[in-house]
């Protein structure tokens, strides 16, 4: 099988770098996206997502020729999904389920202009069971077409998943490097989409069956996230003994079989915070430490801001005649992790957000974003540089440990309020 026209639906942090990096093997990519402004910006050969080395291949790829972008799907060899796949709770913020309904328009979407012997790879994490939901959407927009669920081997399209596992900040790079865990709905669906990546992947292409590729992403980023919770559980447990966790770590990890992670405000992204729940929905009997590392995890901000709260009300009784909008917060970072500017399921924002709710003047410094998020736009919260921050705050917060941060540890250090929540001052 041939693959000399690709199609990648969903032009985001991981769409865009995947069909920049099949443009530079000298592939036609077509990028879909349903955000005029981000098809606008990369046919200029320019991005809408800050993310290193990126610029300079999708300008390359555009300029080349080989990489194009447009609202609505064309017809091509193999079609590869990277859309949003968001998860919705009950009133209560409880019962967590997946939102495939981006899937489910892509699907649609993409499914006018599919020909026999067409490859559809579902690349967005999703839960076990969501590329045969893609295949049944498929095969009910197109019923003159035959799909593995119904026709096996012998179908005119195939199926299969490959869920990325890239680091932001590294997306390029390991989009090349990583290993890629391919499941097909069939054999020979694996092996069509196991001959697509290896058109790019540098790594090994391991196939298996769509099913298996789709718990091991969410089984990657739940052990990560349960790893994460025993370092954030362990940070409100040192605060509580007075015991500094940053250098309790450090001593920890020289046993030779111990490596604790690093505390932080939460857990954010699109992948940690969301694909556990995943897991908790299909088997919420058995996944019982999935769900309490979830838990301690979407705890931590409220931790954090308990203490900036604390703070603030130790400053009123330093202070009587202050009033509670004649303090000003600096929050440091509101991105979800350090030098990037996704704000997908952000602690960070979250917590500035509520910040601003407790009456106080906020300072947001993101060196990493041009505006404020919708989210903090208020009277009280005003996006501002890291030095006129430390000029102005009673109280500074660090979220997040941005690079342009660690620069300034010592200026940070030297302002008597702060709440370090990922060990910047260590």
């Amino acid at each position: 099988m041939e693959f000399n026209t690709i199609s990648m639906i969903g032009l985001g942090y991981i769409g865009l770098p995947t069909a920049a990096v099949f443009a530079s093997r000298r592939k036609q990519v077509i990028g879909v996206d349903i955000d005029p402004h981000a098809v606008a910006t990369i046919n200029r050969g320019e991005i809408h997502i800050i993310e290193p080395e990126l610029d300079m291949v999708v300008h390359a790829a555009v300029h080349e020729g080989y990489l194009r972008a447009t609202t609505t799907p064309e017809p091509a060899d193999a079609f590869l999904v990277a859309v949003p796949t968001p998860f919705h709770t009950d009133e209560n913020g409880q019962n967590h389920q997946a939102d495939l309904r981006y899937i489910k328009a892509a699907s649609e979407a993409l499914a006018k202009v599919l020909v026999p012997g067409n490859l559809v790879v579902l690349e967005s994490t999703s839960p076990v069971g969501a590329t045969e939901q893609m295949a049944a959407w498929l095969a009910e927009a197109r019923p003159d077409l035959t799909f593995p669920q119904t026709h096996g081997e012998a179908s005119d399209i195939r199926i299969a998943h490959c869920p990325e596992r890239v680091l932001p900040g590294h997306v390029v790079r390991e989009l090349v490097e990583n290993d890629r865990v391919i499941g097909g709905m069939t054999p020979k669906c694996a092996e069509a989409a196991c001959a697509l990546y290896g058109i790019v992947v540098e790594g090994e292409c391991v196939p298996t069956t769509a099913r298996t590729a789709e718990m091991a992403k969410l089984t990657e980023n739940s052990f990560r996230d349960v790893n994460i919770a025993f370092a954030n559980e362990l940070s409100t447990i040192a605060h509580e003994l007075e015991i500094n966790v940053w250098e309790l770590i450090a001593l920890a990890n020289r046993h030779p079989r111990v490596n604790i992670l690093s505390p932080g405000a939460g857990v954010g992204g699109h992948c940690i915070a969301v694909d556990p729940w995943f897991i908790v929905d299909a088997c919420p009997e058995q996944a019982q430490l999935i769900r309490t590392a979830r838990e301690v995890n979407d705890g931590k901000p409220e931790w954090v801001l308990q203490r900036v709260n604390g703070a603030l009300e130790h400053y009123h009784r330093e202070y009587p005649q202050a009033r509670r909008s004649d303090l000003t917060v600096a929050c440091l970072g509101v991105a979800f992790k350090p030098d990037i500017d996704d704000l997908r399921e952000s602690p960070a924002l979250g917590i500035s957000e509520k910040i601003a709710g407790l009456g106080c003047r906020v300072q947001v410094v993101e060196p990493n974003i041009e505006a404020l998020p919708k989210r903090l736009e208020a009277p009280n919260v005003a996006l501002v540089s890291l030095e006129e921050a430390l000029a102005q705050a009673d109280v500074v917060c660090v979220l997040v440990k941005h690079k342009p941060f660690i620069q300034k540890t010592d200026a940070v250090r030297a302002k008597p309020t702060v709440i370090d929540a990922v060990g910047l001052l260590g």
